[in-house]
């Protein structure tokens, strides 16, 4: 496999740059060069607004990630007006080995880019806006559930996606094969409201089925706090899991009525992660 490899903050993950990753790997072995907070605040002048052990932590979640290498300044790289062009260098030192592919987005330094990758002997790989449409699902072609493996079913919004959804997929994965199905629009206007949600429910699947801990995710094809009562009894789980915020007494009886498992977590981040809540992080 030949190895790739990408760079950036990736500060606030949302869909377009998950896509990014996603066609990356479409090529290789894929390799991120996350940016440290001393490089981003070098660099840049500015504090990334998640920190580097909370990104690094997403981007390791991510089905389409190998590796994550941590992209630290030495003190020849103390330049807060450094250019892309002079960072490159200290980048690929700091990578420890040399990549086949370096991928960079067209935006919005594409000649700079293939031009340092020319001086390097690297290929350069240059993805742009029209490469990036569209949300496949990655569950196509993925082989079916392990004999003797329970399957496990978690419902929500998934509109504001942070580590604590991460957390939450990571820790449930663990009781058996995880099918996460994810609200659709209409239903989400009703339980929450106008201005609700955020991204339309194909946007929130991939980035829901993105994560390496999900074997799949559906969108919901039922109304109510039970919207996917359709996909309950088509799927048939041996688990039904909640968080604590989303402990409804509906589905409480429902898996009573049906002989399913419910299972309630405790809301807790990674070990040495903040708390996140999708309302914080949207502002209303």
């Amino acid at each position: 496999m030949k190895q790739i490899f990408v760079t950036g903050a990736f500060d606030d993950i949302r869909s377009r740059p998950i896509r990014f990753l996603d066609e990356a790997a479409r090529l290789g072995d894929l390799t991120v060069g996350l940016w440290s907070d001393d490089w981003i605040r070098q660099t840049s002048g500015q504090k990334p607004k998640f920190p580097q052990a909370e990104r690094a932590y997403f981007l390791n979640a991510l089905r389409y990630v190998k590796q994550v290498r941590m992209i630290s300044p030495d003190a020849s790289s103390d330049r807060p007006s450094a250019t892309k062009e002079k960072l490159r260098a200290p980048v690929l030192a700091a990578l420890g080995f040399r990549p086949d592919l370096w991928v960079v987005d067209a935006a919005p330094d594409e000649a700079a880019a293939r031009e340092f990758c020319a001086a390097q002997g690297i290929a350069c790989h240059v993805l742009h806006d029209e490469d990036l449409l569209g949300f496949p699902d990655a569950s196509a072609g993925q082989p079916g559930a392990a004999p003797g493996r329970k399957k496990v079913l978690v419902t929500g919004c998934y509109d504001w996606f942070h580590s604590g959804h991460v957390r939450f997929f990571e820790e449930v994965s663990a009781y058996g094969d995880l099918y996460a199905v994810v609200g659709h629009d209409a239903n989400i206007r009703l339980l929450k409201g106008a201005g609700h949600p955020r991204f339309p429910q194909e946007e929130r699947r991939y980035v829901v089925q993105a994560i390496r801990f999900v074997k799949q995710a559906l969108v919901s094809t039922g109304e109510g706090w039970l919207d996917a009562e359709p996909e309950i009894l088509r799927i048939k789980p041996d688990i039904y899991a909640v968080n604590e915020d989303g402990d409804q007494p509906v589905k409480r009886e429902y898996c009573e009525k049906r002989g399913l498992q419910y299972l309630v977590l405790k809301r807790t981040p990674a070990p040495g992660l903040p708390k996140r809540t999708s309302t914080d992080l949207r502002g209303f």
